[in-house]
């Protein structure tokens, strides 16, 4: 049997080539807007977008990763394109001039005194009397509760720690001290994150500064467990210390445990205590180790910190304004397994004048922080700010949004706090997904079964005000 060719009329011919040319004309906008949009947008909320110190060619990579690793993997994606209120860059060597004048400086505030001595937890297991009754410094005599009332072990990365231990005691204990003091010699700006039961992946930071890396600190915490799986990749492995540009610091081990069992109580100690870590350093950029910074952190300490004239930078939240939606949403995606002790810390703060946010709470424009990133100059304020919001924590639990507006609002001397833009955040970092673990229930540690509070009426709450108020109904 032959084949027989059917070929279209010219006529149908004419019109696929016309609805070809129009699919292309209207395409082909939208595949330029899609291509220049993100640029454009960052434009708008990082200004000058085109950064001095820049060039053309595309900069080495600080580290090449085995490919079975997937630093890369599972991004989020930003959704926000403008911004009300951009983040201001003066040229990098600006920066890195009035950086280093800074911490060669002299701090003009005088130092927080911390009280010392071992307790039965690490932050002392204070009341809430005891915890409340240093919201109030005006006395700089006074002895602050700070953590550090139990071992928390730092030491070199590397599989010789227990070796040496054995055999000779004293270079152990050289070898156990050797991050110690590079943390006690950090003395301009400290860079650090955490990643703790191999909850997330280390990434590089992007967009750095031809001296960033020689001017700033940058530490990586991590655990056993989490080292457990960069030695199987070879990532980190014997004596190696550095992954790129971050210095591995190794916590616990052996019989040096750290402080909690929960995985994230231990990483809230490097998060809000880096002024007690790094005692000499002038300003610190924590970054959660989900987040990516695609900005140079000496960049974000001057245009955020610096030339805002304030203690702390942080961004506000997404969604959340309030306190109490962030309670209700930490329950309802159950980020935190005890819900019945979520309810107690609200009802505990409401008894002790936690308010809705409200205009007249200005200049914090709103109670809920993203504390994904933090910039913070280690003074006075940001100093006591971190140390009673970390004894919360440990009053109740890791999440520290929670007790942010409870602490920021109640305390003495007041915080001064440039709250940025979340589409600022969006564009100084990139957000990935934690790694995925069966029966993680995300609270990490034990804290797994979620224990659902019972459903009743608000009224007799010592929250019941709070919610009328957040609700704009009368209060009677």
């Amino acid at each position: 049997m032959g084949w027989v060719r059917v070929r279209s009329p010219p006529v149908l011919q004419a019109k696929l080539l016309c609805l070809s040319l129009l699919y292309l004309l209207t395409t082909l906008p939208l595949a330029l807007y899609v291509s220049f949009s993100d640029p454009d947008s960052a434009s708008r909320c990082l200004l000058p977008f085109i950064l001095p110190f820049r060039s053309s060619s595309p900069a080495p990579s600080l580290f090449q990763y085995p490919r079975e690793y997937g630093e890369h993997k599972h991004a989020l994606p930003s959704t926000r394109a403008l911004c009300s209120d951009p983040a201001v860059f003066s040229d990098y060597k600006t920066v890195l001039e009035e950086i280093n004048n800074l911490s060669a400086s002299p701090s003009a505030a005088p130092a927080l005194r911390y009280q010392n001595g071992r307790r039965n937890s690490f932050a002392g297991n204070l009341s809430t009397d005891e915890r409340r009754s240093f919201f109030n410094h005006t006395d700089s005599s006074v002895e602050i509760p700070c953590g550090f009332f139990k071992e928390f072990p730092v030491r070199k990365a590397g599989d010789f720690f227990g070796l040496i231990r054995i055999f000779i005691e004293n270079k152990f204990l050289m070898c156990w001290f050797s991050d110690r003091l590079a943390m006690e010699k950090c003395s301009g700006v400290v860079v650090a994150s955490a990643i703790l039961n191999d909850h997330d992946k280390i990434r590089q930071p992007k967009g750095l500064g031809s001296e960033t890396l020689s001017t700033a600190c940058f530490f990586m915490f991590i655990d056993d467990a989490t080292h457990k799986v960069l030695a199987s990749h070879n990532i980190l492995a014997g004596e190696a210390g550095t992954v790129g540009a971050w210095r591995v610091a190794r916590l616990g081990g052996g019989e040096h445990r750290l402080p909690y069992e929960n995985p994230a109580m231990n990483g809230v100690i490097v998060k809000h205590l880096l002024h007690r870590l790094f005692p000499n350093a002038r300003f610190s950029v924590w970054v959660d180790a989900k987040m990516q910074l695609t900005v140079d952190p000496l960049l974000l300490v001057h245009a955020l910190l610096v030339g805002k004239g304030a203690d702390m930078a942080i961004s506000m939240h997404p969604f959340n304004l309030h306190t109490m939606e962030e309670a209700i949403a930490t329950a309802r995606w159950r980020k935190w397994g005890d819900v019945e002790a979520i309810r107690a810390q609200m009802e505990t703060y409401c008894s002790n004048g936690l308010q809705p946010w409200s205009p007249g709470k200005l200049p914090y424009p709103s109670d809920v922080p993203d504390t994904a990133i933090i910039i913070r100059r280690h003074g006075l304020a940001s100093d006591l700010f971190s140390c009673l919001l970390f004894n919360e924590l440990e009053a109740f639990n890791p999440r520290d949004q929670l007790a942010f507006a409870y602490v920021r609002d109640q305390m003495n001397p007041k915080v001064k706090m440039n709250m940025f833009d979340v589409e600022v955040f969006e564009h100084i970092a990139v957000e990935y997904r934690h790694n995925l673990k069966r029966g993680n229930g995300g609270a990490g540690g034990k804290q797994s079964i979620t224990r659902m509070a019972s459903s009743g009426d608000i009224t007799g709450s010592s929250c019941e005000r709070y919610l009328l108020n957040m609700w704009g109904e009368p209060t009677g």
